[in-house]
């Protein structure tokens, strides 16, 4: 099937062939027809295969033109990096449509997001919260709601946002299209969809968590963290093969760690992101990485979400992620539109069981590989693997009767006791007399009347 056969308007053609696309996608092609006819609709396919096109092709077909300034299609994403990605797609396929499309986000001004939402827009992309607090504050009307999108709407619930999608859910309008994409599906989403989908139809073009068969995966067992950094900088060397490399890692604090130490081996190489840094310096990392500036990314899972940079050819899983869900979304930064790609995941002993459910969702073992002979095997360990003597807290536990004397024993100026008035005490034991003028007069006085 090509892009004729989904019966588009002119405008649409225009701009699918100044982006030279020829060939739609399977989730494209079978999304189409069940979004165009209006009908809830919730889509499963592997990250990577075009999931935005499919949901945006028929809304967009369909959204005529209009003056009024509240929004009709809203689209809700995690990161806001994923709403920058989304916005720059619509205005690519909307080159030759009259629309106003919007993002907005936290981290920024809100002041200038209201001024931006009260000149109108047609189509509003947002992460939960800053949609929650402009919905709030009745700068952003919903009413005209016509259709919902969530997008990666699994991570939304990671990452605690349910409560702020069921408060969005119940100021919108009731006569809505719901639709809704992901990658992987979960006892959560599910539980969402009975509760405000109506009679959803379920498009799959592969069982949830199936990986794209083009991306090559293998693992490395490895002692601790110094050792994955020696086997990182051994893998990195190799700048020929090894020349758009996205490094995932579970904490931020790690992330900052390797920066550091990967920028010693590799300067102005390596650049780093997560959600402790700034909106702009993230954005920044983001374009100096896809144009080719710095060579390697070091991200936590923010980056592992929806994001679209081409030609990634590794991604490699510093830490082994603790929801295989993540995984999924991590590895599928490569081998993006047909393309091939490898993930190369690290694994302590500790972390074999992540991998064992990494391999159970996706119903296959991902190929071990020996460690090379020149990667140092580190007998340092970072703080996280040293171990912990903290004794769990225990509210029945009393104290001990026999302490030792150092238990009670005060120092010298905390056995002091306070007596009042010691400067005058002391003045007294020196002179013999008293220091005020009055008392002298009542002395001399005494001794004339002897």
């Amino acid at each position: 099937m090509t892009f004729q056969d989904l019966n588009l308007k002119t405008p649409l053609y225009n701009a699918i062939d100044d982006l030279g696309f020829k060939v739609p996608t399977p989730i494209q092609v079978k999304a189409f027809s069940p979004i165009a006819s209006g009908k809830d609709v919730v889509g499963i396919a592997q990250t990577g295969t075009g999931k935005t096109f499919a949901y945006m092709l028929p809304i967009l077909r369909d959204l005529t033109y209009s003056r009024q300034e509240n929004p009709r299609v809203l689209i809700i994403v995690p990161t806001r990096e994923l709403v920058v990605q989304v916005v720059n797609e619509i205005e690519k396929f909307s080159k030759y449509i009259n629309n106003r499309v919007l993002g907005v986000y936290g981290g920024t001004n809100i002041n200038t997001q209201k001024q931006a939402i009260a000149q109108g827009l047609d189509i509003l992309v947002a992460t939960p919260g800053r949609l929650y607090d402009l919905a709030v504050s009745r700068v952003l009307q919903l009413k005209s709601i016509q259709k919902l999108v969530i997008d990666e709407v699994d991570i939304m619930l990671d990452l605690g946002f349910r409560h702020q999608l069921m408060n969005i859910f119940d100021i919108l309008p009731e006569q809505r299209q719901n639709i809704m994409f992901s990658a992987t599906m979960t006892s959560d989403v599910d539980t969402l969809i009975s509760d405000f989908f109506i009679n959803p139809q379920r498009i799959s073009v592969a069982v949830s968590g199936t990986p794209l068969d083009n991306i090559e995966q293998v693992s490395f067992n490895v002692p601790n963290f110094y050792t994955k950094v020696n086997l990182l900088i051994h893998l990195l060397n190799d700048k020929k093969d090894y020349n758009k490399v996205l490094v995932f890692v579970g904490y931020k604090k790690i992330a900052d760690r390797l920066f550091e130490m990967l920028n010693d081996e590799y300067t102005n190489e390596v650049c780093v992101i997560h959600s402790n840094k700034t909106q702009n310096y993230r954005l920044r990392s983001i374009e100096n990485f896809e144009q080719g500036e710095h060579r390697v990314l070091v991200a936590t899972d923010v980056m592992a979400r929806g994001l679209d940079i081409d030609d990634i050819s590794h991604v490699i899983n510093f830490d082994t992620p603790e929801y295989p869900e993540n995984y999924m979304h991590r590895i599928g930064r490569t081998g993006r539109a047909e393309k091939t790609g490898q993930s190369i995941l690290f694994s302590t002993d500790k972390e074999q069981d992540a991998k064992t459910a990494i391999e159970d969702l996706m119903q296959q073992q991902i190929v071990l590989i020996d460690l090379p002979e020149p990667v140092v095997i580190s007998k340092a360990l970072a703080p996280e693997e040293l171990p912990q003597l903290n004794e769990p807290y225990n509210p029945t536990k009393q104290f001990q009767e026999n302490v030792g004397p150092a238990f009670h024993e005060k120092k010298a100026k905390n056995k002091k006791t306070n007596q009042g008035g010691s400067y005058k005490r002391t003045i007294g034991q020196k002179y013999k007399k008293p220091k005020t003028k009055g008392d002298k007069n009542f002395n001399r006085r005494n001794k004339k009347r002897k």
